[in-house]
């Protein structure tokens, strides 16, 4: 059976917004690769999200420039996750939540549903933190009222939506280069010395021998790799309207893969900017313990003598959280939609796939603040790291098998690649979890 093997007659993932972006037919490489562009960048925006932050900024804290290699690791690693998801989006016509509920028993698929819920509300929580730490930061303005305000990306994207999913792919595209531009200016303030910050993309065989920095590192890769975001490219990528023939699917996985190469080398500058940042700053003054965002901002400007590189990394956090908040929502609403089949009016459906992370990310906040809020980002992270094996196996089971995906089915090395790195993730995260709990 062919790609089609899944069922027809269901709804389009994100039916509102599906095939609304016309690529023209017989178009340039370069007009047909700005046509396909987009959906890369909306998946970028979860690999430089505010729970990245804390463990880059402890890992150059701690270890200066020796983990660079693991955040290039972890990059090349999000690439190929997200190279299979798009894949799917586009030769099934399956987003994966749809994929899942198509092919599994419904106790299982209400299993995945209920851990890809799960998934939502700890990615939001470390969102929502990451914009209120920084509207605190810049504006003094309570955590709890910071979370409150995140909460009207809601109207922020049905706006947008209503005038065509490009305007929402603008403002992240917009956000995104907020981030890249604000890091640029503090890797310029920094200084950092060139020899050493390039031999930190050669592996060390120190990381086997230091338990904290094997930590860390693993830290990175668990904050880096993020399970929504393999829900939310195989949805977005079906905007597109192209032919839906074989040569027009594998055109649109051709330009797909390169819009994703290029937002997540974006990504990837953005994580190892953080930890040159605070490697240079941090590691080499002293100051090797600092691994709470506030922390950082406080510490920024007095060390590197600039006035205003704490209000930069403040905005760019800002940016930063906004624009993870904005794609959280939407891939609530693919999960939603995708697990369950409902059928509900776009503003019900994001409404209440916002109030299930809302409002218990606020909850947390105003009983645990006395705790801090970095050890609510660190449990954020430690809960998506529990839930992406539920999202990896999946994809790497649906992206080899041939009856499902016909000719776009993973080649023997890729299904090799697929499968060993969906182990190496189900060992980190029984290795982090016996860390933590045992």
């Amino acid at each position: 059976m062919s790609a089609g093997a899944f069922i027809e007659e269901e709804q389009k993932s994100l039916s509102e917004v599906h095939s609304s972006i016309h690529v023209p037919p017989g178009a340039s490489f370069l007009r047909k690769l700005l046509a396909f562009s987009g959906p890369g960048y909306l998946v970028a925006v979860g690999y430089m999200d505010p729970g990245n932050w804390a463990t880059d900024l402890a890992g150059g804290a701690k270890f200066g420039y020796s983990l660079l290699f693991v955040v290039l690791l972890s990059s090349l690693m999000a690439i190929l996750l997200q190279h299979l998801a798009l894949k799917l989006g586009i030769a099934t016509g399956r987003d994966l939540a749809q994929a899942c509920r198509e092919s599994y028993r419904k106790p299982v698929r209400l299993f995945l549903w209920l851990m890809a819920q799960i998934m939502i509300i700890a990615c939001d929580l470390a969102e929502v933190i990451g914009s209120a730490i920084a509207l605190n930061l810049l504006f003094n303005i309570p955590l709890a009222i910071g979370v409150i305000i995140t909460a009207a990306d809601v109207l922020l994207i049905l706006m947008l939506q209503k005038k065509g999913f490009r305007y929402l792919e603008a403002l992240i595209i917009v956000l995104i280069s907020t981030i890249v531009v604000a890091f640029g200016l503090e890797l310029f303030l920094s200084r950092p010395e060139i020899a050493p910050l390039l031999a930190g993309f050669i592996p060390s065989a120190a990381i086997f021998s230091d338990k904290e920095m094997l930590y860390i590192a693993l830290g990175i890769i668990g904050a880096t790799v993020m399970p929504h975001n393999l829900f939310l490219h195989s949805s977005i990528v079906q905007t597109r309207r192209f032919e839906r023939d074989l040569e027009g699917k594998k055109e649109a996985v051709k330009f797909a893969t390169i819009d994703t190469v290029i937002a997540l080398s974006g990504a990837f500058f953005v994580n190892a900017a953080i930890l040159i940042v605070s490697a240079a700053t941090f590691h080499f003054s002293g100051y090797q313990d600092v691994n709470d965002i506030s922390e950082a901002y406080k510490l920024l400007s007095p060390l590197l003598g600039a006035s205003g590189a704490s209000i930069v990394f403040a905005l760019a956090l800002l940016a930063s959280g906004q624009n993870s908040t904005l794609t959280g929502t939407l891939t609530g609403q693919i999960i939603m939609e995708g697990f369950l089949n409902l059928k509900l009016k776009p503003w019900i459906q994001r409404l209440m796939t916002r109030s299930l992370a809302i409002i218990p990310a606020l909850a947390v906040i105003l009983y645990f603040r006395d705790f801090g809020v970095g050890k609510l980002l660190i449990l954020s992270q430690v809960i998506l790291s529990i839930q992406l094996p539920f999202a990896v196996i999946p994809l790497v089971m649906f992206t080899s098998n041939r009856e499902k995906m016909g000719a776009f089915v993973n080649k023997s090395w890729l299904k090799v690649a697929s499968y060993a790195l969906a182990g190496f993730i189900v060992v980190l995260n029984l290795w982090l979890l016996y860390n933590l709990f045992g």
